[in-house]
């Protein structure tokens, strides 16, 4: 979920709408005329936009309602209904987090450290389902289980799992999680909100309006539902297991601490190009004797 820090140009950020962009009529098929239009909204990447607003239908009265939702500053990806993420498209509601690019990178490590094989993967806080999705997209025989506490996100992350196999579960942080998980999980992801109560309203419009709350409110340090998934991680993880967490540069050290006061073996993994970083914990594998 979106960290506090200053938004990466991944995140589209929506203006106020110019009266120019409010007005009504059916708007030109012209690509160029759509770009204009969007880009009199505020939106930064105008002429992809109208690309993809123009490609999604040939209806007209269709074209015009989805643009109008657009100008008033709500994400494109939910206008669309779907964003692309790890190159899948993954399905998106009105009111459900986007999947960001950032988080592509929680992906990647979780990958490299999941059996190539047989994989059990658990994605806590999955809001869409794409991390779990694209983890288990680039892995063989993977068990998927998610978890949401929003309706609305797991409504539209059985859509996404459903085709792989996957589970989408209803309920708070890991309280639906099946009891025959304890200690088979190999990789745990979460990526939970973690802005600041009080740094929601810094954020996108796109995001700070159009987003579950749920979604993006960490708690006074933005770590509060980050600290409850490490305290429960080593009940699922087998030894030898990962969990694995995106959160802030600045906020990565107390992260790690708190993975640390689980038991888990911390490090943090940064991706300056992006603007991404995660915390990873292991469950060491107990020492005979």
């Amino acid at each position: 979920m979106p960290t506090a820090d200053v938004p990466s140009p991944d995140d589209r950020a929506a203006g106020v709408p110019s009266p120019e962009a409010r007005s009504p009529g059916v708007p030109s098929p012209d690509p160029v005329a759509l770009a204009a239009r969007l880009r009199a909204a505020g939106c930064v990447f105008a002429e992809d936009e109208a690309a993809l607003l123009l490609g999604a239908t040939d209806d007209p009265d269709r074209l015009e309602t989805m643009v109008v939702r657009r100008v008033a500053g709500e994400p494109l990806e939910q206008v669309l209904g779907w964003a692309e993420f790890c190159g899948l498209r993954v399905a998106v509601a009105p009111t459900v987090f986007v999947p960001r690019r950032r988080t592509e990178v929680l992906v990647r490590e979780a990958v490299a450290l999941a059996p190539a094989r047989g994989a059990v993967v658990v994605d806590l806080c999955c809001g869409t389902g794409a991390v779990g999705l694209a983890v288990v997209s680039s892995l063989v025989d993977a068990v998927l289980v998610a978890v949401d506490v929003d309706p609305a996100a797991v409504q539209v992350a059985r859509r996404n799992l459903d085709p792989v196999g996957g589970v989408a579960l209803l309920g708070d942080v890991d309280a639906p999680l099946p009891s025959h998980l304890e200690g088979r999980v190999d990789v745990l992801t979460a990526n939970a909100p973690y802005v600041p109560t009080d740094e929601v309203r810094l954020m996108p419009p796109e995001a700070r309006d159009h987003e579950a709350r749920v979604a993006l409110d960490g708690g006074p340090d933005g770590l509060d539902v980050q600290r409850r998934v490490a305290a429960a991680a080593p009940r699922w993880l087998r030894p030898g297991g990962h969990l694995l967490v995106e959160t802030s540069g600045r906020q990565a050290p107390a992260t790690a601490a708190a993975m640390s006061a689980a038991g888990l073996v911390p490090w943090v993994v940064r991706d300056d190009e992006v603007g991404a970083t995660v915390v990873i914990g292991r469950r060491d594998v107990p020492r005979p004797g």
